[in-house]
């Protein structure tokens, strides 16, 4: 899914509000009072048909139409706690997903080949997407998505969006890519691969040629629509997406982030070196270090296709899982890297807290929202260095609870 986006539910969760999530932000204003549903829904019918979308087709999709209530208290829903690193590749990865997967290689292998030699991207990257979104197509959502788009377009916290999706969705439907009936996440996305009607509209392929996009029934459709998404999104044909690494005793910290592009062959020239201890390649491909449980967890050395799998969810943490569900699928082992016996998540309060005492010491957070994007965790850092602490970006319950001293 293209927005907050969806796994399991559980995986939602973590996708969307994860530590080390990265938002393509899409803002969330408080709600002002809502015309009558169907006054405002009359005003859209008349929308739908200046933009083309036929009257009939129309009183077909809208008719007694009406808000679900589940769907907002869903977007309004935030979880407590953030899941840790090692949580959440848990829940990710496991053994019956790695099977499950394996099968499905083994079942549409052929065309997998046929789409990789038209889009560059390897059967496994598609597996792996496949598994996250819905399990191998076990789950594509029990909302109707028609009711669902409508529900937050009409909510007014993030009308504009919403509106947009459910235009796109009217449009899909009306073409006949998609039945007016067709049911998926409470957000609208759909399919099995779960995409939001916008990017449906403008990425998904009709790759069996029979006039229809159709991403529930059709293996070629679906399939071709992931690589096309992936490949006009910047994947780069006959690289991996990164790896797991060593780094070198007394590693600068400052040099990891996504902010930061070194070719292979510097990064091996500053001692970093692959987990067997052999040396990484003396290539001038840039790659950046991520570091998504701090400083005491694993490091990869990621590279471009890396970053377009966070086009298609901005989650550090879906981007690692996406790819080492991948090598997985094809063989490879678990990461080398052990796991913390404790593992201590924040909740919440506890980054919104975090967020606040950074800013009150002069590091700007960008406001306290409860969640480490981009500009908070530039805080920590800055906050870390100033401090000669180890300048990770990472925000744990150590930071916290110095945070909190420190105010005393």
């Amino acid at each position: 899914m293209f927005i907050p986006k969806p796994v399991s539910r559980l995986l939602y969760s973590a996708a969307v509000f994860c530590l080390f999530a990265v938002f393509t932000h899409v803002p969330a204003t408080a709600a002002e009072p809502a015309e009558p549903f169907s006054g405002w829904l009359e005003k859209l019918r008349l929308e739908a048909v200046g933009q083309g979308i036929s009257p009939e087709f129309l009183d077909l999709a809208l008719t007694g139409l009406k808000p679900i209530k589940r769907v907002v208290e869903l977007d309004r829903r935030q979880p407590e706690f953030t899941l840790t690193f090692w949580r959440y590749l848990n829940n990710a990865i496991n053994d019956k997903r790695i099977r499950r997967g394996q099968e499905m290689l083994a079942r549409h292998g052929k065309l997998l080949k046929k789409i990789e030699g038209k889009y560059g991207v390897p059967p496994r990257f598609i597996a792996a997407f496949w598994g996250l979104e819905t399990n191998y197509g076990q789950y594509t959502g029990v909302f109707p998505v028609i009711g669902a788009v409508a529900t937050l377009a009409h909510d007014g916290r993030r009308g504009s969006f919403f509106r947009s999706q459910l235009m796109a969705a009217l449009k899909i439907m009306s073409r006949g890519d998609v039945n007016h009936r067709v049911k998926g996440s409470w957000a609208g996305a759909m399919g099995n691969f779960q995409f939001i009607p916008t990017t449906y509209k403008d990425f998904a392929v009709d790759g069996d040629g029979d006039g229809k996009r159709d991403m529930w029934n059709s293996y070629p459709d679906m399939f071709a629509s992931a690589a096309n998404y992936l490949s006009r999104s910047g994947w780069r044909r006959g690289w991996t997406w990164g790896r797991e690494v060593r780094l070198p005793k007394g590693f600068k910290l400052e040099l990891t982030g996504l902010g930061v592009r070194k070719p292979l062959s510097s990064w091996r020239a500053l001692g970093v070196q692959r987990m067997d201890g052999k040396s990484l390649p003396d290539l001038a491909e840039e790659a950046s270090i991520v570091l998504p449980a701090g400083y005491n967890g694993p490091a990869f050395l990621v590279y471009k296709n890396f970053r377009t799998i966070l086009t298609w969810n901005r989650s550090i943490l879906y981007a690692v899982a996406v790819g080492h569900l991948a090598d997985r699928l094809v063989g490879a082992p678990p990461f080398k890297s052990k796991r913390p016996s404790v593992e201590v998540p924040l909740s919440r309060n506890d980054i919104k807290d975090m967020q606040r005492l950074l800013t009150a010491r002069g590091f700007d957070t960008g406001g306290s929202d409860g969640v480490a994007g981009p500009q908070t965790r530039s805080a920590i850092r800055a906050y870390q260095k100033k401090s000669l602490l180890p300048a990770d970006g990472y925000p744990n319950m150590g930071l916290l609870e110095r945070l909190r001293i420190k105010t005393r």
